[in-house]
């Protein structure tokens, strides 16, 4: 017999500190967790700050808000109604209060009727006794151990799926609920258990056929005896149709697939799946037959490519059959140590994109590996996981003309009947996805745009080979809002968007649409966006379970109690230069508050001042920012987050958006080395360069002098002629000796009211001490001093005895 099937789309696909009462409101509980279709139902919606909810944003048209009605600041009720038609599974839904949205939340939506459970059932003596085909709402807290009691006849079937993680939302590694579940038989002996599992992650589903008639028990705990009382679980009970698998995994927009359904037990089911008429990223098969539907989809891709089978023998991939490309691969690692390949002839320097899907989208067992394979049958590249995704992906250039081959296998060489995968062979296009920077870690971003007032989120572009600007566009505003987009330059991966609300806007909300694409020349280079909401954070922050959505959320919020201003620099920032930017804000009477400045996003190489405020009693502040030497040079939106005390907690506006002018040095200088004695004068010289005119008077002032040191012309005249400038310097005796690498120049250009600042440095100053004398040098010998002649002395007188010698002897 075939089955009857239903088939249905599920939409998916700067880190700041937080003040401790942020004013954002926050959903923690629903209850119940989830609707019957075709049914009106009420959910409690329970958190903080909520007292002002007016709103619910839900992703799918098939889910229609009747009514919001808050209770108190901690509580409020949703009347809904979910579509007879739409497809069993989790839906998306957002609380929009006055002051913000709060995080996104899961709901169920499911075709049985809804049990509540009943305590005490933590004895399997003492099981609540329950229908087939029912889904049990329940709480599993700590070191909780739930019993369900069904009873079977012989040969009928029992499939148990549970919704426990991904009903959750924890980001602080707190209340996450880990679901077990296993069927026990009148023995108390488990007969079918599940734990994680591929198609669910780590929430569990088992199956079971009675042997004979009697009464099973299905047993519901945390799988480490943990628990949470904030977050509950889902149990759905009943002899519904569950697939694990559906082979192929992806066709054609139009199409009808035809599929093979692989069931729990391994049983195979033929079906004809009826495809969309649009690509879809994930698309999800619910089937349905004669005992039920199943309760959540099996996920399949939608899109051009054509669908080539595996044809075995493959596993040689020196030998692997000839197919086309591009392609999109599909098949079944289906025992231990296979290995699937695929062959396909191309042209040297063609570029190809292959993109494998297992884990992460079709949800499939398989750890896959990816080898592609030249002619001359040697590796071009390998991919095991790629780019924080489960799955592999690679870009490669053919080497040579021939025949090149694509091998997958599994990482453990692990394989089975639902160890399916889709692998997509196409040309490595240019491309980019798009996506809103966090600005609160881990939470995805909101966009609350106050009445009269603005606010900015910064959108990334992840580039895949193209490298030119991007052209972002949103669609889908709130009424009275209006967005100011400036193109993602060329090589840059950030910019800021500005929106604003007009003073006549009334309190309202939207899911909006973001696009983008290529320069004029590269027009058709077109950009998606996904968000990623990260819904459960266990140990270290780790990521245990989250949701995608191919659209953001804006909602127009409560004024501000001011109006703010960033004044419109009328001189340029120049590389290693320096400016305050004014912030000026007009107070609504009363209002006189702190204001808190911070920068929303940094022009590359541009560094900004957070550390200021608006202080009470004034109105005005400058924010000084900086551009050091590789700064990107041109036109930058520049836009201020302005964060105020609110009735909620901490509020935001931002200022609107100035374009600061990045321009280069327009001086360029060369530090000689100099010296000097202490206690002595002497002149500090460089060579200059003006590289352009300039706008005004100019002046050059030398900073950075040591202690000890100082200059009675610190300051000099320049102009574009100047091709030096020298300053004397004065060193006291008590200088410090040394090499003094400290010495900068400021220039100043004076334009009107502005100034144009340049900082260049750094110059080396050794100061040296003067020069003591010798200690041990030999002492010299005195000169020997010219003696005056003698004046002959006078004859002295003989006696009469010596005159009488004289004579005889003459």
């Amino acid at each position: 017999m075939k089955a009857r099937f239903t088939f249905a789309a599920i939409i998916g696909g700067l880190i700041f500190c937080v003040t401790a009462k942020a004013a954002f409101p926050v959903v923690s509980g629903l209850s119940p967790l989830g609707v019957v279709r075709g049914e009106e139902s009420t959910i409690k919606f329970t958190g903080v700050r909520i007292a002002d909810a007016h709103k619910v944003l839900a992703d799918h048209p098939g889910i229609e808000i009747l009514e919001v009605k808050p209770i108190d600041d901690k509580s409020v009720e949703v009347r809904l109604k979910a579509d007879a038609k739409m497809a069993p599974g989790l839906y998306p839904l957002r609380l929009v209060t006055k002051s913000g949205i709060a995080n996104l939340r899961l709901v169920g939506v499911g075709a049985m009727p809804i049990v509540q459970e009943v305590e005490p059932n933590n004895d399997f003596a003492q099981p609540q006794v329950i229908g087939m085909n029912h889904t049990i709402e329940g709480i599993a807290d700590r070191e909780d151990v739930d019993h369900y009691e069904v009873e079977l006849k012989a040969g009928q079937r029992i499939n148990v799926e549970i919704e426990g993680i991904r009903l959750g939302y924890s980001t602080n590694n707190q209340n996450i609920l880990d679901p077990y579940v296993a069927i026990l038989d009148s023995g108390q002996f488990e007969v079918a258990t599940s734990d994680d599992s591929s198609l669910l992650q780590q929430d569990g589903v088992c199956t079971f056929v009675a042997p004979e008639d009697g009464k099973y028990t299905v047993l519901v705990r945390d799988s480490a005896f943990g628990g949470s009382r904030v977050n509950g679980y889902r149990l759905h009970v009943g002899s519904f149709p569950r697939p694990v698998a559906t082979i192929p995994a992806g066709g054609v927009p139009g199409s009808v697939l035809n599929a093979k359904l692989i069931s729990l037990d391994g049983s195979v089911t033929d079906a004809s799946v009826q495809l969309p008429s649009e690509s879809f990223e994930r698309w999800g098969v619910v089937t349905e037959d004669e005992n039920g539907i199943s309760p959540s989809p099996n996920w399949i891709r939608v899109n051009d490519l054509p669908v080539v089978m595996e044809a075995e023998p493959n596993d040689d991939y020196r030998k692997a059959p000839l197919t086309q490309a591009p392609a999109a691969f599909c098949g079944v690692i289906e025992k231990e140590g296979d290995y699937d390949c695929f062959s396909f002839e191309c042209k040297k320097n063609q570029k190809f994109r292959v993109q494998c899907f297992s884990r992460d989208v079709v949800r499939s067992p398989l750890d896959a590996v990816l080898n592609v394979f030249g002619p001359d049958n040697k590796t071009i590249v390998s991919s095991d996981d790629a780019n924080g995704n489960m799955d592999p992906s690679v870009d490669f250039t053919c080497p040579a003309d021939g025949v090149h081959t694509l091998r997958v296998y599994d990482h453990l060489r692990g394989g089975s009947p639902i160890h399916h995968y889709r692998i997509e062979l196409t040309p490595a296009d240019a491309t980019f996805d798009l996506s809103l920077k966090e600005l609160r870690r881990d939470e995805a971003q909101v966009v609350n745009v106050p009445i009269g007032g603005q606010t900015a989120v910064v959108l990334m572009a992840t580039r895949k080979g193209y490298n030119g600007e991007i052209v972002p566009e949103l669609d889908g505003l709130p009424p009275g809002v209006t967005v100011t987009t400036f193109p993602v330059p060329p090589g840059r991966g950030e910019i800021p968007v500005l929106l604003t609300a007009a003073a006549d806007a009334g309190h309202d909300a939207a899911l909006f649409s973001v696009r983008g694409h290529g320069d004029e020349n590269n027009f058709n280079v077109v950009g998606q966006f996904r968000q990623q909401h990260k819904l459960v954070l266990g140990q270290n922050r780790r990521h245990m379970w989250s949701h995608d959505t191919d659209r953001a959320a804006m909602a127009v919020t409560g004024a501000a109690p001011f109006k703010i201003e960033l004044v419109q620099p009328a001189t340029p920032l120049l590389r290693n230069g320096s400016k305050n930017l004014i912030v000026r804000i007009t107070k609504d009477e009363g209002f006189d508050e702190d204001v808190r400045i911070r920068t929303l996003y940094n022009p590359p190489g541009v560094g900004v001042n957070n550390g200021q405020k608006i202080a009470k009693g004034k109105t005005e502040v400058a924010i000084p920012i900086t551009a050091n030497g590789s700064a990107a040079i041109g036109q930058w939106p520049m836009i201020l987050v302005a964060s105020y005390t609110s009735k909620t907690g901490t509020a935001e506006i931002t200022t609107p958006a100035i374009m600061l002018d990045v321009q280069d040095s327009m001086f360029k200088y060369e530090f000689p080395k100099s010296a000097a004695e202490q206690g002595t004068e002497a002149t500090v010289s460089l060579a200059m360069e003006v590289l352009r005119d300039l706008p005004g008077d100019a002046e050059v002032e030398l900073v950075g002098m040591p202690n000890g040191v100082t200059s009675t012309a610190a300051i000099q005249k320049i102009s574009k002629d100047s091709a030096a400038v020298s300053f004397p310097i004065q060193v006291a005796a008590d200088a410090k000796v040394g090499k003094h690498n400290t010495l900068v120049v400021v220039s100043r250009v004076k334009v009107g009211d502005e100034t144009i600042d340049q900082t260049t440095g750094t110059g080396e100053l050794r100061i040296d001490a003067p020069l003591p004398p010798k200690k041990d040098a030999p002492k010299a010998e005195p000169k020997p001093v010219a003696k005056k002649p003698e004046k002959p002395a006078e004859p002295k007188p003989l006696s009469r005895l010596e005159v009488l010698r004289q004579m005889k002897n003459q």
